[in-house]
């Protein structure tokens, strides 16, 4: 199947580009039709049902085994997520929302929030990668409507400005530490549903979690982490920055540009 909205431009206005540039995140609508969506979700529900491993029972697992079951890097895994993933509409939203002349993938990966999952606490996505720029952003891609009820992705807008919590993991403690730091910094607190077919962009450095799964559906999202396609490597801070080194940009040098097989540029201006 072959759909065209994927590889055609959406119309950012530059109210839009600075609402992101001051808020670390947006939301768009109508990025993705239903007919679209309604096949990907069947073959990404499909290929992680194939994949998923966990059988570990919902309520014994700890508070990040709650959240969801994540998947990683499908494009590898199936030819049909990979024209989802690799789509031009989208990684030309990341490069234009990010004001540069091309995005990489870092990866991407399916975030599966089962019926009765926990929340997913609050964290920066940055901890986790070993690169040398902020010009980092997440395309948030929900397969379905997404009402309150499911844990939509939540923002503290503005938040990427916020030092203290960018070297938590996600955890109780994240979730207990950043809240508390942006209650006292009286950070906007974004919560809202996502219609079918809205799609969210945030950075790398923003604060933002989910809620729990209320309902007795699956959450099925899929997401794309894009970066500047000149961002380069940096020496790993952490842990989690060694491991995404090692897995996501194998190969590749300290100091060097993250151009890996596994990071081919998917939008560039002419």
């Amino acid at each position: 199947m072959r759909f065209p909205i994927l590889e055609q431009a959406y119309p950012l206005s530059q109210n839009q580009i600075d609402f992101y540039k001051k808020n670390a995140f947006i939301k768009l609508k109508e990025v993705l039709d239903a007919e679209t969506l309604a096949y990907y979700n069947k073959i990404i529900t499909d290929k992680v049902d194939e994949l998923n491993r966990q059988a570990v029972p919902l309520q014994e697992r700890d508070t990040y085994g709650k959240a969801f079951v994540q998947l990683f890097n499908l494009w590898r895994e199936d030819p049909q997520i990979k024209t989802f993933t690799f789509s031009k509409r989208l990684a030309r939203l990341a490069a234009d929302l990010m004001e540069v002349d091309g995005v990489r993938m870092y990866h991407d990966q399916a975030l599966f929030k089962e019926a009765g999952g926990g929340i997913t606490p609050w964290h920066a996505d940055q901890y986790y990668w070993p690169l040398s720029s902020s010009k980092t952003i997440t395309v948030w891609i929900p397969l379905q409507a997404t009402p309150l009820e499911m844990g939509p992705l939540e923002f503290s807008a503005g938040s990427h400005k916020i030092l203290k919590g960018r070297d938590l993991s996600i955890s109780d403690t994240s979730e207990q530490v950043i809240q508390k730091n942006l209650r006292i910094n009286d950070f906007p607190h974004s919560i809202e549903a996502f219609d079918l077919g809205e799609v969210s962009f945030h950075s790398g450095w923003v604060f933002h979690r989910a809620g729990a799964n209320t309902t007795e559906q699956t959450r099925k999202v899929m997401t794309v982490i894009y970066m500047d396609k000149d961002v380069t490597l940096k020496a790993p801070e952490n842990d989690g920055q060694q491991n995404d080194w090692e897995t996501w940009c194998p190969g590749v040098e300290i100091g060097s540009v993250v151009n890996s097989p596994l990071n081919p540029i998917l939008f560039e201006h002419n």
